[in-house]
């Protein structure tokens, strides 16, 4: 067993910011993909929508699909309207063989909004995410029962954003519900990437690397900014680039002591006119080989 890597489009084609990757089309970005080396990628909102299509179009570059992207509303709705809701993609990701889907309420988020600053995400209490962690598992025994995997994804602006909020939700759900980790969200919250790998790496079935300029992550803190105002401002940014703060080689020591064999995936959105995105994913790709090698993790495509 080995572990495969990945990479998603967002740097190509940013789905939040469409004017800030306007230069950029969804077939560059996968011949990108695959010219590098990268075996699969998550699938992005511009790929074709029906099953059949979706196969062809990753058939037709060599790549898998790696996970994607759902929003989730489940604090808002009924566990059977969810169901519903998602249960197109749910069919689709079961039919390629995906590793997971990556899951994350989106009811009462503030990521998206460019004007909201992070300091107004929803910070809730213990007892609302233990309701919600109850809610949430129903769903991923569902989505489990559909052969699909339901990888959480903490994310900044979110109400599940910081390490006390990953703590409350894994205690209070069960093991079906499974941890997508993200190192620059993660950094970027003020967490320790490790400290929440050691409690609940047993928990961890998807892995996204991006790095954090710490400096860019003060100042929009600082300043009181948006989510959407740091990713243009350049607070994430590719494993291997010399502005980040995180060691992954510690990482990667994690992974291999629990015998990982999942998809390690690049997400590192960034403004491509000051990080072209072909040059920074290979730049990606290249470090993620050699931290595998140095930490005695077979890659597999």
């Amino acid at each position: 067993m080995g572990v495969k890597l990945g990479v998603s489009l967002i740097a190509w084609q940013n789905d939040d910011l469409p004017d800030l990757t306007a230069a950029y089309t969804t077939d560059g970005a996968m011949q990108d993909a695959a010219r590098i080396g990268y075996s699969g990628v998550e699938r992005g909102r511009r790929m074709p929508a029906d099953t059949d299509g979706l196969r062809a179009y990753l058939d037709k570059y060599g790549v898998a699909l790696c996970g994607g992207w759902c929003s989730g509303n489940l604090m808002t709705a009924t566990l059977d309207a969810e169901k519903a809701a998602v249960r197109a993609q749910v069919e689709q990701f079961a039919a390629l063989n995906a590793p997971c889907l990556v899951y994350a309420e989106c009811s009462n988020t503030v990521q998206g909004q460019i004007g909201t600053p992070l300091s107004r995400r929803p910070k809730l209490s213990r007892d609302d995410i233990t309701a919600y962690g109850a809610k949430l598992s129903e769903l991923a025994k569902w989505m489990a029962g559909q052969g699909v995997v339901l990888a959480y994804h903490h994310h900044m602006g979110s109400m599940i954003q910081d390490a006390e909020d990953i703590d409350w939700l894994m205690e209070a759900s069960d093991p079906e519900v499974t941890l997508l980790f993200d190192t620059g969200h993660l950094a970027f919250a003020g967490a320790d990437p490790w400290d929440v790998f050691e409690r609940w790496g047993h928990r961890v079935s998807h892995v996204h690397v991006k790095d954090v300029r710490a400096d860019v992550a003060r100042r929009m803190h600082a300043e009181d900014r948006s989510f959407l105002e740091a990713v243009t401002a350049g607070v994430f940014t590719v494993p291997g680039d010399g502005e980040g703060s995180i060691d992954f080689n510690s990482l990667f020591g994690f992974l291999r002591a629990m015998n990982y064999s999942g998809w390690i995936v690049v997400e590192a959105e960034q403004d491509p006119a000051r990080a072209d995105p072909a040059t920074y994913a290979q730049l990606g790709y290249h470090t993620l080989r050699d931290l595998c090698d140095g930490a005695g993790l077979a890659v597999t495509r």
